[in-house]
């Protein structure tokens, strides 16, 4: 069991694109911690190998005290074997953290931030909602090279009204600034959200697919031509600075999540639980898990191996391939991939399938056509008992 994601769900406010599960009032922290940590002893029996990584996401992690984190990490220990020198991610907003925040995450064995920057853009800050601006953006990244070597930040192209030269800017920025990894993501219009409404109500407009690509592959050839890995569609880093967290997820690696709206999968299945504060935490505290539970299926797995490698540097191994689902679906896999190969999209590399650099902007796209059809569709169950 490689991986343990914890999910810290509140936020100062909420982000105009967000539509991850938070709230903005703090007020059940205390109650909050504490059911996470039954329910770290609810499913003990399920961290049945040593933990390589510890990853604290949200919501905005850095609204919670360090202390906090303290006790979670060390009840992790108390549960499970964990390895010698665990990855432990907590993700940051600038305006959450100075010196003595950074020092006591340092103290407590945290040893990978990853600072939710998103623009170094004033005005791009502003209409996402964003509580920093651009000189707490790069203070806060400043202040943390004085105590974290691993450092990622979070980057969005593809804003409303922005054009190459603004995305040019964050890039550069982001490199003089010298962070070992980047995480950077198009933005994307999520339901329920306040940017869906803007964009529905002409209030205002995102760029064009066109712009959107040319800042992509400004990134990708930027960094590249700077020394960094693209080891994944929006992952670069210096080497050695992989996500070891993120790295396991696209490997296929078993992983459990804890709190509200936390996924986790063991192989076989894939479960997530209640996106509600009140219901997680009335229902653990009476040692129950408020979970839904998917039985993942061959068309399942076979589709989630495609669309999972073709993101990745190092592809789909056919002969792992093989050995997972048998020579009849490596060949159909390979018929299928043939018109892409032809069209540039895809190539062999040895035994692998990649995509090129052709593809890499629409690959998304391509994975989808190489799919199987599941027309038995999905079998879920919900375990969510919840006590009124």
């Amino acid at each position: 069991m490689p991986g343990l994601y914890i999910h810290i769900p509140y936020c100062m406010k909420a982000c105009s694109y967000c539509n991850f599960h938070f709230s903005t009032s703090t007020n059940t922290v205390d109650d909050m911690v504490n059911s996470i940590l039954i329910e770290l002893e609810l499913r003990k029996n399920q961290f049945f190998k040593k933990i390589e990584t510890i990853y604290f996401g949200g919501g905005t992690p850095s609204l919670i005290k360090p202390q906090y984190f303290d006790k979670i990490i060390n009840s992790v220990k108390e549960i499970c074997s964990v390895s010698k020198n665990p990855e432990i991610t907590v993700e940051v907003n600038p305006d959450d953290i100075d010196f003595i925040y950074l020092e006591k995450l340092k103290k407590i064995g945290v040893n990978r931030l990853s600072i939710g920057v998103q623009s170094f853009n004033d005005s791009e800050l502003k209409l996402m909602n964003r509580a920093h601006d651009k000189k707490q953006a790069i203070k806060s990244i400043k202040d943390s090279k004085r105590f974290f070597d691993n450092i990622s930040i979070d980057l969005l192209y593809g804003t409303p009204y922005s054009n190459l030269n603004d995305w040019k800017s964050n890039v550069l920025r982001a490199l003089d600034l010298d962070v070992n990894h980047i995480s950077s993501y198009a933005l994307t219009i999520e339901p329920k959200t306040a940017l869906k409404k803007y964009v529905k109500d002409g209030i205002v407009e995102l760029p064009d697919d066109e712009i959107i690509e040319s800042q992509f592959f400004y990134l990708v050839d930027t960094l590249c031509n700077e020394g960094y890995n693209h080891y994944e569609l929006n992952s670069f880093c210096k080497n050695g600075f992989e996500s070891r967290n993120n790295t396991a997820y696209w490997k296929g690696e078993k992983y459990i999540g804890i709190g509200p709206s936390a996924h986790g999968y063991n192989g076989k299945t894939r479960y997530w639980n209640v996106s509600n504060n009140s219901i997680y935490i009335k229902s653990v505290k009476k040692g129950y898990l408020p979970q839904t539970i998917e039985k993942l299926s061959f068309v399942d797995k076979y589709n989630e191996t495609i669309m999972i490698g073709l993101r990745t540097s190092w592809g789909i191994s056919l002969s792992d391939f093989r050995k997972k689902f048998g020579e009849k679906y490596l060949k159909n896999l390979k018929k299928n991939a043939k018109i892409f190969i032809e069209q540039g999209f895809l190539f062999y590399d040895s035994d692998c399938l990649k995509t090129s650099r052709k593809g890499m902007f629409i690959v998304d796209g391509i994975s989808s056509k190489l799919f199987l059809i599941d027309f038995l569709g999905k079998e879920m169950y919900n375990e969510n008992r919840i006590l009124e």
